[in-house]
């Protein structure tokens, strides 16, 4: 049975931070078939604005500051761990693991929680799904908020884990190649799926936290230690390297490399905000004008002084701006210039 507990009257948020930390008013595990269930919660106003948020990754889960996006007196705040990561179980699997799988997932949680439609917020590959949900499910999405936009193109994954952003971090890029013997650089992606599938454990986990810190070394405009450390940790390692390189070598299990873009005509009635970090090296800004040019109706705003990471100023503060702007809240102290570009 859900958890209930009292919902935690907060203030409205100063310009550019977050809203005060909230507890869920109810949580649960959701059992989705095949095996999975999944975690959910639920914060803020039982009768307000339905938001799902979608996580990045695959399988980086969900985190207690995520709830601060969102005005908790106007937002009904939902948030859930996708298959096999977080506290969903079964923990790292990959069996039934797909995209339509976790589309498939969103929905069942929708009428499970009883709500009829609602905005949807995602970032990094939580933007990839949010993507594939609105365009399965139009009708469901009153909105979307997307940030650092991925649209799982091979060219896109060849710039991260083959050559590319390698030239930016080639310090860190060295300890991510020289895991993988010589004669299988040329398919990273295929070499470290080969290790993270591995029967042994430790060739497992070796390989997890190379994967993870690699990425969290390029997630910030600035090279954030502490994300790095906290990437590195076996139990975030082990099911966020699994299950992302699990959809990268599956090419994120679309029927084509351009499908969400070939797709974005179904939801261009939705009104659509993307924010973009100038210097994200994970997933670079050619990705976010590429969906603003095939949905031409959506608000692209490139934030100038930022990386790929939600919790750098200038996009927090747009990400913020964007659900506040979308519930018809006002932030209550002046508003300072912004560096971003708006299209």
């Amino acid at each position: 049975m859900p958890k209930t507990v009292a919902k935690t009257k907060v203030a409205v948020r100063p310009d550019g931070d977050y809203y005060p930390p909230i507890e869920p008013y109810r949580t649960g595990m959701l059992a989705v078939g095949q095996g999975h269930k999944i975690y959910f919660e639920e914060s803020g106003n039982p009768k307000g604005k339905p938001v799902v948020f979608l996580h990045g990754g695959p399988g980086g889960g969900t985190a207690p500051f995520y709830r601060q996006f969102f005005n908790p007196d106007v937002y009904r705040i939902v948030i859930f761990d996708q298959r096999a990561c977080g506290k969903s179980t079964p923990f790292a699997s990959l069996k039934n693991n797909t995209t339509w799988d976790l589309v498939a997932d969103i929905e069942a949680l929708r009428e499970h929680c009883g709500i009829d439609k609602w905005m949807v917020f995602g970032g990094s590959w939580g933007s990839t799904l949010s993507l594939a949900y609105a365009e399965a499910h139009p009708d469901r999405v009153t909105e979307l908020v997307l940030r650092g936009i991925f649209l799982g193109r091979k060219h896109e994954l060849d710039w991260f884990y083959q050559q590319g952003a390698s030239f930016v971090f080639p310090e860190y890029w060295q300890d991510f190649y020289n895991h993988i013997p010589a004669a299988e650089r040329g398919h990273m992606m295929q070499a470290y799926h080969k290790r993270l599938t591995s029967k042994n454990a430790a060739v497992r986990l070796a390989a997890a936290k190379v994967w993870s810190v690699w990425e969290g070394c390029a997630s910030k405009l600035h090279i954030d230690k502490d994300l790095m450390a906290r990437n590195s940790g076996e139990e975030f390692a082990t099911a966020f390297a699994r299950i992302e390189c699990h959809y990268f070598v599956n090419k994120c299990f679309f029927r084509s490399d351009s499908q969400l873009l070939d797709d974005v005509k179904s939801i261009r009635h939705i009104p659509c905000t993307i924010v973009q970090g100038r210097y994200d090296m994970v997933c670079p800004a050619t990705s976010a004008y590429d969906l603003k040019a095939a949905f031409p109706e959506a608000e692209l705003i490139i934030v100038a002084d930022a990386g790929h990471s939600m919790g750098e100023p200038g996009i927090k503060r747009a990400l913020l701006d964007a659900c506040d702007k979308y519930a018809g809240v006002k932030t209550a102290a002046p508003k300072a210039p912004a560096r971003a570009d708006a299209f």
